[in-house]
């Protein structure tokens, strides 16, 4: 018998649509397996069964009926990371801060995935208000990677990366804002995409860094990704940085991809993404997709982007001063977490006290950088300097668009370190998304594809793919080429622990 948790999305999708298999059976395999393995991978907040089976037995119903299904992806449940609002279910942010908050509405992604028939399983685990690169931030505890128990599965979006590669979920929803979906999904070898900036609505993506926060599609092949991309894609006027444009073709670019042949396309190999810190089986394994799509018939050139070097500092300016700002507006009094509620202190206290309890270390660090970045008489010396910084970097990304197609480099520069590790190194910790951070800072869409395993350690590497805005078809062309080309490595996951075969 089949294990419909093995299949890719488009496979079940297929499925489905035929009636040879129900949306509630497939539905009902992912929240076994959830049931199985999430005590121990711990991907999930919030596990929505009853939801999620609803959702299913109306596509079923539908499609029993005679309709057509009202997406090509309808009837295949998916995890939401819990930063994105669902109506009546549980949005944490990863925060006790948020603790049992039952939003009103649903954010713009997750209406449109309710709207395409997509069954959501639950809510998964994150950085705390994302703001992590190992999920270790989160309140209720860290995720683990799939592939090695005692290491992390990126972050801030670890638990939609986990669950996919853990085969939880088929698909995934996860938020990048400096890497957040692509380094994940390099250390865990799953497909992370960061659509153009603006791409997909944030209405309902409760902020971190309002001009960097972007969602976008998890998932074990470059074929879902972008059926997954289509679906959440599109203007939305609740959002005023949605962009008033057609959605790019992904979903014709990523089957146009699966022929193999890159025949005309132009790469850039970014060389300011090399070199020391960076580990040797990241690079070995890098140097090995380069020559692959070469193979493929694409041409490959060395292209330099001189301010790239200084997008991480930029990026830790920009991004806490965003952040102070935008979460002001958990001040205890509205909704969410409330301490010293007893009439014996006054508000500004109460303010203060539950801010203290409520926020973790990251949070409050990155609130503090941000708030004195925008203070009086630093304002231009911090944040307007960044600013230009990030002008230059954009620039740099203009320049190298107009001699290639797309840019490569690894997505991350390591493999996933052990738990632990960084937690108190904050340096090392904001190092691991060096590689991601430029794609935000200018609003490009930017993919990780998996690229093999370390020769090292044997974890997984990254490929990251980078294109212009609003070139996210070129994203899924050349994507779906390598990854045609190189095969798949998640059936190389060991056995969870634990857990029978």
């Amino acid at each position: 018998m089949t294990d419909l948790t093995r299949l890719t999305a488009a496979e079940l999708a297929e499925k489905i649509h035929r009636r040879e298999v129900s949306s509630v059976e497939v539905t009902q395999a992912h929240l076994d397996r959830i049931g199985q393995v999430d005590d121990f991978v711990h991907a999930f907040l919030h596990v929505d069964a009853e939801g999620a089976l609803a959702a299913a037995k109306a596509v079923d119903e539908s499609i029993g009926d005679g309709a057509s299904p009202v997406s090509p992806l309808a009837g295949v449940p998916l995890a939401l990371k819990d930063v994105l609002t669902t109506r009546g279910v549980p949005t944490t942010c990863g925060s006790k801060t948020l603790e049992g908050w039952l939003p009103p509405y649903d954010a713009t992604v997750t209406r449109r995935l309710r709207e395409a028939g997509v069954p959501i399983l639950g809510k998964t685990n994150m950085d705390e208000f994302a703001m992590g690169s190992s999920t270790e931030n989160s309140a209720y505890g860290p995720t683990h990677n799939p592939w090695d128990h005692s290491r992390i599965p990126g972050g801030s979006g670890g638990g939609s990366a986990a669950s996919v590669a853990a085969f939880e979920a088929p698909l995934a929803i996860g938020t990048d804002t400096g890497g957040s979906i692509r380094q994940p999904g390099a250390v865990t070898g799953t497909v992370g995409v960061k659509p153009t900036y603006g791409g997909v609505s944030r209405y309902g993506l409760v902020a971190f860094s309002s001009s960097l926060d972007q969602a976008g599609p998890c998932a074990r092949t470059v074929l879902d990704a972008a059926l997954l991309h289509e679906v959440i894609a599109g203007h939305d006027p609740m959002d005023s940085t949605s962009i008033d444009a057609p959605v790019p073709p992904v979903v014709a670019a990523a089957r146009a991809g699966l022929r193999g042949d890159l025949t005309g396309v132009k790469i850039g190999v970014v060389s300011e993404f090399s070199g020391e810190g960076y580990q040797g089986g990241v690079l070995r394994s890098f140097e090995g997709a380069v020559a692959q799509l070469r193979e493929l018939g694409a041409e490959v050139v060395e292209v330099s982007c001189p301010n790239f070097v200084y997008a991480l500092p930029a990026y830790y300016l920009i991004a806490p001063s965003e952040c102070s700002s935008n979460l002001a507006r958990f001040d205890a009094m509205r909704y969410g977490l409330r301490v010293a509620d007893d009439g014996a202190h006054s508000a500004e206290e109460v303010m203060s006290l539950t801010r203290e309890a409520g926020f973790g270390p990251e949070v409050k660090r990155r609130i503090m950088l941000g708030t004195y970045a925008l203070s009086s008489g630093y304002y231009d010396a911090y944040y307007g300097s960044a600013q230009k910084v990030r002008t230059l970097i954009a620039r740099d990304f203009d320049a190298a668009f107009e001699q290639v197609d797309v840019l490569v480099s690894p997505t991350t520069p390591t493999t996933a370190f052990k738990l632990g590790e960084r937690v108190d190194d904050p340096l090392a910790m904001y190092l691991s998304d060096i590689c991601s951070i430029p794609a935000n800072l200018a609003g490009n869409a930017a993919m990780s594809v998996p690229s093999g395993l370390s020769d090292e350690d044997g974890l997984p590497v990254g490929l990251q793919i980078m294109a212009p805005a609003l070139a996210d078809d070129r994203l899924y062309r050349v994507g779906a080429a390598y990854e045609a080309a190189r095969g798949s490595i998640l059936d190389r996951l060991p056995e969870l622990k634990g857990v029978s075969a």
